[in-house]
């Protein structure tokens, strides 16, 4: 296969890889209020989500360097989408820190 190929999708897989570790940070963080032990869930969330990340980016990597700089790349740029589609402001609602700054003008 084709290297230009091959790094497209190390590319696409960083960002799926990214979607899966952003979104189930997002999951976790909805989830806190609702539990008994939430720096348990934070722990045990973190370190799974590391943990196949890592697996991931090793399986992507297969020894060749150029691989997993294109996937980091791709996982930053899944968490650029990812932090604009659900940044502050989602549904429609501002933070305190935006309704003081739209109230101030």
């Amino acid at each position: 296969m084709s290297e230009v190929v091959i790094l497209i999708m190390a590319f696409a897989a960083g960002m799926g890889l990214g979607a899966f570790y952003f979104g189930g940070l997002w999951l976790t963080v909805k989830r806190l209020p609702k539990v008994r032990k939430p720096a348990l869930l934070s722990i045990c969330s973190f370190f799974g989500r590391l943990g196949i990340i890592l697996f991931g980016f090793y399986l992507i990597m297969d020894g060749h360097w150029e691989r997993i700089i294109v996937c980091m790349i791709g996982f930053l740029v899944m968490r650029g989408i990812l932090v604009r589609v659900w940044g502050p402001g989602i549904g429609g609602q501002k933070s305190e820190n935006q309704q003081r700054v739209t109230s101030n003008q």
